[in-house]
Order: C-alpha cells, then structure tokens, then sequence
C-alpha cells in the first residue's frame, strides 16, 4: 500500500462536505449499522451521572459498565413515538415573529460553501497563506447529526470492535501498520457549539480505547464544545484542499506531513485530533486547515480552542499524552499523541 501524503491528504477535511461525509455515514450504519449502537439502549439517570467503560474482551464481545450502578446501559435514542404533539399552538401578539427575523450571528450560522470551495495550489501543491473568511472569525457552527440523540446529559460511551460497515468507510486497507483486531470503535456523546448533546464515533487502538473515553468524559463535564466528531472517510484523504474541516477523529491511515515513507501516529490509532479549525497546524507559512489562520492568534480566546493548563490538554496530561502545542519545530495546536509524535 502506498502511503498517503501531501498537504492535501493532511488536511482535517475537503471537498467531501461535512453534510456529504453525514450522509454517507448514515447511510452506511443505517438505524442499527452495528453492534455499538444496538448496545445503546435503555438508560436513567441525572445529568451528573458518568458513565465508563472498559474495552472489549478478547471475544470480541462489547462491554460497557457505568460507574454508578444506574439503571442499565446509556441510550442515545429518542423517545421513538415520532408522534407530534396535538395542542395548537398558541396565539402570539407578533413580538416573537419579530425576533425571529434577526440576523443569527455569523459564526453561529454554517455557509453553503463549506466543502466546495476548492483553493488554489502552487507549483509544489501547498497552499499559499489564506485569510479566514469573516463567518469563521467566531465558528460556534452547529452539530449536523450522524446518529440519534442521546437520551439524557449524561456522557455515554461504548467500546467494541471495529463493524465491517465502519471499517469499510474507514481509511483502513492492507498495507496499514495496524491490524483490524488491534483497533477499537468507540461511541461516545459530546456537547456542540449549538450547546446541544450529540452522539459521535472514533477508531482508536485498543491499547489506549479506556484512557481516550476518559479524555472525552472530562471535556464532556465541563461542556467543552466539540463541531464533529466522525470516522474520517478514505475519499477525504485525496480530494483537493478546501481548509475548512473541524472534524474531531482518531485513526487515520496516512503518512506524517511532508513524508511518503513514514506513518503518522493516526495510522497507529495512537492519536488524536480535537477540533482542528480552532487549533491549527503551522510549520512555516504552512496552515492547516488553511483558512483557519485567523486561529493562530492564541491570545484572542474562543470557545473551542485549546491551551496549556486548559481542560484538553489537562486531561491528555493525565494519561501520559504529549501534546503539538508545546512542539518547537511547529505548532499542532490540536494533535495529540501517546508518543508525543
């Protein structure tokens, strides 16, 4: 298997649009496309309640415990009566309509073109130095939903084996320095910008499957605010540079940036990328995504960034993890690895 590179193929996304990358993962999983999401099902519990869990044993059987004794494993279904309420609604005196129709700010609101817009290249293939588009100056772009919502605030997760349909939407193919059995899917719920409770998915190796959950569970208890959170999908690893991703994902079977002979840390599954838009790379007049060089600028603090003492970077702290934001060759403000590579 070649290995994948280029700026183009490190980049967090591209022309595959988060709405097409949704669809196409719907599509795939369909309503009960594997084996996590039929383990989610039935839960109570407050919204302090954590869940844990513990990867999945050599049978391959998914195992989920939760550290309170609740009631049973978390669901991330809705109620399912797809009933709509009968009451009319009530009558207004217009003050509502009238507050609807202002303008939503500009980060809040996601623009048509995101994923099309493919930039310019030069002779070498990079991209030159972009300026951020004024609706990305504040992105706080709301979830697109990939899988149901969950049933309550509680963080939920599930640890098990990669399903056939995810790890064949995944980049993995022979050749990959890690086998099938060595890497876990995990399914796990995390808060938007939009301030919601979103379900998302990572592969990960299984080496390091329970220290990943208790990462997310801590930056769900502080409500740190994650925009995507998917299986990144081969096409994206190919298509030509739109610099404008944020998607938050683990296993990628690729090469490091500028080399075609050695694989990234994510071809391991011993990595892990948290909401890139708002942390960039940059080695050089080199940005990734490109257009979030507006980012760079650490001083000027926005929901969604992550800094040194921060809770990201605390809870990586925690299980031994380095960290790109205190690189001295670059800065990978959003990578982390249990390596530090």
């Amino acid at each position: 298997m070649r290995l994948l590179q280029s700026r183009a193929r490190r980049r967090p996304t591209t022309t595959l649009t988060v709405l097409a990358a949704a669809s196409l993962l719907v599509a795939a999983c369909g309503a009960d496309g594997d084996a996590a999401q039929s383990a989610l099902s039935g839960a109570e519990g407050s919204a302090s309640t954590q869940a844990t869990t513990t990867v999945a044993p050599a049978n391959d059987e998914t195992t989920v415990t939760e550290a309170d004794g609740g009631a049973g494993v978390p669901t991330l279904a809705d109620d399912g009566s797809g009933e709509a309420g009968e009451d009319a609604p009530a009558e207004t005196d217009g003050t509502d309509d009238a507050a609807a129709e202002l303008p939503a700010d500009p980060g809040t609101v996601r623009p048509g073109w995101i994923g099309t817009r493919i930039l310019p290249t030069d002779a070498d293939g990079v991209v030159p130095p972009q300026e951020t588009p004024p609706e990305m100056y504040n992105r706080r772009f709301p979830t697109i939903e990939i899988f149901p919502a969950p049933s309550d605030d509680t963080f939920q997760s599930v640890v098990g084996p990669v399903p056939d349909d995810v790890l064949a939407r995944s980049t993995w193919q022979d050749g990959c320095p890690v086998t099938v059995d060595e890497l876990r899917y995990l399914r796990m719920t995390f808060w938007g910008f939009d301030g919601l409770h979103h379900q998302g998915e990572m592969i990960v190796h299984r080496d390091v499957a329970d220290d990943v959950v208790g990462v997310f569970a801590a930056l769900h208890e502080v409500r740190f605010p994650i925009e995507e959170m998917r299986v990144t999908a081969q096409p994206e690893l190919e298509a030509p540079p739109t610099g404008d991703g944020n998607n938050t994902t683990g296993f990628v079977c690729r090469s490091v940036v500028g080399s075609s002979t050695t694989f990234s840390q994510h071809a391991y599954g011993l990595a892990v990328d948290i909401n890139p838009f708002h942390n960039p790379y940059q080695k050089g007049d080199v940005v990734l995504p490109e257009l979030s060089t507006d980012y760079l600028d650490r001083d000027d603090v926005r929901p969604g960034m992550i800094f040194e003492g921060g809770p990201v970077v605390n809870a990586f702290d925690a299980i031994g993890w380095g960290w790109g934001g205190r690189w001295n060759s670059l800065d990978d403000y959003h990578h982390f690895s249990l390596n530090n590579r």
